[in-house]
C-alpha cells in the first residue's frame, strides 16, 4: 500500500503521503537500505535505476537526511526483494510480539488528516504487514503494482470505501472484507462525506 502521489524530495517532509516525523524509523531504514545494498554490491547508481528513484534522495535517505514517502519505501522494497517490515528491521518473531500504539510508525498521511500506520508485521515466513488507514472524506491514495504475488486482504471498519484494481472498480460498505491482487496498480478512496476506517494485510512472497 503506498501513496504514489507524493515527490522524492529529500528532506521534504510537509508533502501529503510522506511518515510522520519518525526518527527512530527513518534511522531504521537508513541503516537497513544501506546494509542490504552493499550486501548485494550495489551501486547508489544501481540502486537507484533498480527502484526508480534519485540517486540524491538515496544519499539523503542512508546518510538519515531524508523523509521519504510510502510510495518510495516501497519501491526500495521491491528493488531489494524484501517486505517493508523487512526495511523497517523488524526483529524475529518470538511466542508474543506486542506492538504497542507507540511501535506503530504512521507510514502514510493524507491531505486532509487521513493516516496509514504500520501496526505490525513479520518478514518470515512470508512478508506480512498489518495496516490500520483512515481516509477523510475526498482523499485516496494509489499504488504501483508491488512483487508479483503479492496479495492484500482488506476489512472496511466503518465508511464506505472505494477500491480499484488494474482498472476494475468495487465499493465496499461497512463490515465488508476483499481480497485482491497487490501486483496490479491499485487503489483505495474516499468518495463520501464520511471518514472511512479500515484494516489491511499485505502478504508478500
Amino acid at each position: 500500500m503506498s501513496d504514489s502521489t507524493a515527490d522524492d524530495r529529500p528532506g521534504d517532509e510537509r508533502a501529503p503521503g510522506r511518515p510522520g516525523d519518525d526518527r527512530t524509523v527513518m534511522e531504521a531504514v537508513a541503516a537497513r537500505a544501506r546494509a542490504l545494498r552493499k550486501e548485494r554490491g550495489w551501486s547508489l547508481d544501481a540502486l537507484a535505476a533498480r527502484a526508480r528513484v534519485s540517486k540524491g534522495m538515496l544519499v539523503a535517505l542512508e546518510n538519515g537526511r531524508s523523509n521519504p514517502n510510502l510510495a518510495t519505501l516501497i519501491r526500495l522494497c521491491d528493488a531489494f526483494a524484501v517486505p517493508l517490515t523487512d526495511l523497517l528491521q523488524q526483529p524475529a518473531t518470538p511466542l508474543l510480539a506486542p506492538s504497542p500504539p507507540e511501535e506503530q510508525p504512521v507510514l502514510w498521511t493524507g491531505p486532509d488528516g487521513g493516516t496509514g500506520r504500520l501496526l505490525t508485521g513479520a518478514a518470515q515466513p512470508v512478508g506480512a504487514e498489518l495496516w490500520h488507514w483512515r481516509l477523510a472524506p475526498g482523499e485516496e491514495h494509489h499504488s504501483e503494482a508491488h512483487l508479483a504475488g503479492t496479495v492484500e486482504l482488506l476489512h472496511v471498519l466503518s465508511g464506505t470505501l472505494t477500491v480499484t484494481v488494474g482498472g476494475q472498480e468495487t465499493v465496499l460498505p461497512e463490515g465488508h472484507g476483499l481480497r485482491m491482487a497487490g501486483d496490479h496498480p491499485h487503489g483505495y478512496a474516499n468518495r463520501t462525506g464520511e471518514e472511512v476506517v479500515y484494516t489491511g494485510v499485505v502478504l508478500v512472497p
